[in-house]
């Protein structure tokens, strides 16, 4: 089966990180984010990923170039931006048959062999992975009814028009005539496209448990590596503390790391590091703390510094005892 990934956006929402590095780039764990998106996929059931980029997608290309996948990858450019749906259309040409497409930031436990399943029982052009949540507004809501079928549809409804919790989760079994449902150009899969299907009886939805995670922002981002080290999302490093550490050779030098991420070449001095991420090479100095925060590659962290809820950017230089929270840092 061919695999989209939706992956065009510039994300913002993790800059300055995203400056120089596009998002489905960024190192989670051993893998980059967006291989840890694949990695929700068995790999039985991909014969080919394609990445629907836009971003810095000479970057995605390159890298994949250099590594060898079990899985070929190919890449459709994305020149200017589309939309979810935009983005889908443009691969037209790329895919066949059934196919899966997931938004490219999504982490999340959906059992796809048991999408798949539904899709080839019920029919119909797609099949949507539904997550339940307690506020539901800043999503796609679904409704369904006993077999399945999605019955309702609404993008980030007002809270008056709120008439489930189930949320569409960015991931999909699709047929290829999901394309005759398309505009041309610039558009939404969950505006444009999901409420036409919905009116005709051609969507399912499967409900799953366990996690979902769009790591889209830095709290979210912290919370999808923690899940990942939960999960043993990692074919290398070590898991300790509910941290992940790219090998046993990071200086840590009785500090307090919990629940983060440590890369290689990373020095920490009698510290302490919660929900966090350090890049390699950066370097923490003596007695700082540092929680909910992004460090980026190749940075150093002042002694007696306090960072809270901050995405460093990659080489800066914050000096020793700064303060600072609920921000951004980045060299000028």
């Amino acid at each position: 089966m061919q695999v989209v990934i939706l992956a065009g956006g510039i994300g913002s929402r993790l800059s300055p990180w995203t400056k120089s590095v596009p998002k489905p780039l960024l190192p989670m764990l051993d893998r980059t984010l967006l291989e840890q998106v694949i990695h929700t996929i068995p790999n039985n059931l991909i014969d080919e990923v394609i990445v629907a980029g836009g971003y810095k997608v000479d970057m995605i290309k390159s890298y994949f170039d250099s590594i060898e996948s079990e899985f070929e990858v190919n890449i459709v450019n994305e020149t200017e931006p589309l939309g979810t749906g935009g983005a889908l259309g443009n691969c037209k040409d790329s895919v066949s048959g059934t196919f899966a497409c997931f938004n490219g930031d999504i982490i999340s436990s959906l059992d796809v062999g048991k999408l798949l399943e539904l899709h080839n029982k019920n029919g119909g052009v797609g099949s949507l992975g539904l997550w339940e949540v307690e506020d539901p507004t800043r999503f796609g809501i679904v409704g369904v009814d006993s077999s399945n079928k999605i019955t309702q549809f609404k993008e980030k409804p007002e809270p008056e028009e709120v008439f489930s919790n189930l949320i569409n989760a960015g991931s999909y079994i699709f047929e290829e005539d999901i394309f005759d449902f398309m505009p041309r150009g610039r558009h939404s899969l969950e505006r444009d496209v999901f409420p036409q299907l919905t009116d005709t009886r051609m969507l399912n939805g499967m409900q799953f448990g366990g996690y979902f995670i769009d790591a889209g922002t830095r709290e979210s981002w912290c919370d999808a590596v923690s899940k990942c080290v939960e999960e043993s999302r990692f074919n290398t490093g070590l898991k300790s503390t509910k941290s992940w550490f790219s090998s046993p050779k990071e200086a840590t030098n009785d500090s307090i790391i919990e629940s983060s991420m440590i890369s290689s070449g990373v020095e920490i001095m009698q510290s302490s590091i919660r929900d966090s991420t350090i890049l390699s090479n950066s370097k923490i100095g003596t007695l700082s703390q540092i929680s909910g925060s992004l460090i980026g590659r190749n940075s150093v962290i002042g002694e007696n510094s306090r960072l809270t809820n901050v995405i460093v950017g990659h080489e800066s230089v914050i000096p020793p005892g700064t303060t600072i929270m609920d921000t951004t840092w980045e060299n000028q």
